[in-house]
């Protein structure tokens, strides 16, 4: 008798609080209840990766795993999809985008593979509800606002919107930088603002600017 994996132990527990006679706290979950306790596991994984402790890794990787397995429950409850798709999408996803490892395509170096990726990527969303029009697309609304900044400028520059990094002729260590955005953080807060909505609202300015002028040049 073959012996049953752990990943269908989980799926079972998981079906279990889910059911009539379950976890009443379970039972009341939906994906938007769930979507924040998705958040701070991911944070707290990266908590445990930077302390290098690797019990609290393998934990919190559970934790995070037990989120995908939540979210998978309730899409099979509702008839959209389940744990069996998502992961044998996931397979197809990377032997796909992976043509130098599981196929012919020969790359010289990690900037092709990125190349290749990306041009995998664009073509299965072409005629899709999930086609990107603008080079700035995809970009997650709720990533905190400087790493939402770091990614509009990544893609800015990329698509030839920008073609410096702000005041190029400064010359900073990564010391005095950390120390001048702690002092505007600082400066903010002494004004009563909050430097977090300040930068969201910013990056939401360049980016109207950005889709502005990749509207004149396409």
């Amino acid at each position: 008798m073959k012996k049953q994996s752990a990943i269908d132990d989980l799926l079972k527990v998981m079906a279990r609080l889910r059911s009539p006679t379950g976890c009443p706290w379970d039972r009341e979950q939906d994906h938007m209840t769930l979507r924040r306790h998705a958040l701070e596991e991911v944070y707290e994984l990266i908590d445990a990766i930077e302390a290098g402790d690797d019990g609290e890794m393998g934990e919190e990787l559970g934790d995070l795993l037990l989120q995908v397995v939540f979210h998978c429950q309730l899409a099979s409850e509702r008839g959209v999809f389940n744990f069996e798709k998502v992961t044998r999408e996931l397979v197809n996803k990377l032997i796909r985008r992976h043509p130098h490892v599981f196929g012919a395509t020969k790359v010289k170096n990690v900037d092709e593979v990125w190349a290749n990726w990306e041009r995998i990527k664009r073509a299965e969303k072409t005629g899709t509800h999930r086609e990107r029009a603008s080079a700035l697309d995809g970009i997650p609304k709720h990533l905190p606002a400087l790493l939402r900044a770091e990614k509009l400028l990544k893609k800015a520059h990329k698509a030839k919107l920008v073609t410096h990094g702000g005041n190029s002729k400064r010359k900073l260590s990564k010391t005095g930088l950390a120390q001048e955005l702690f002092e505007l953080t600082a400066l903010a807060q002494s004004c009563g603002w909050c430097a977090e909505e300040l930068l969201v609202a910013e990056t939401k300015r360049r980016e109207k600017n950005f889709r502005k002028a990749e509207r004149k040049i396409g």
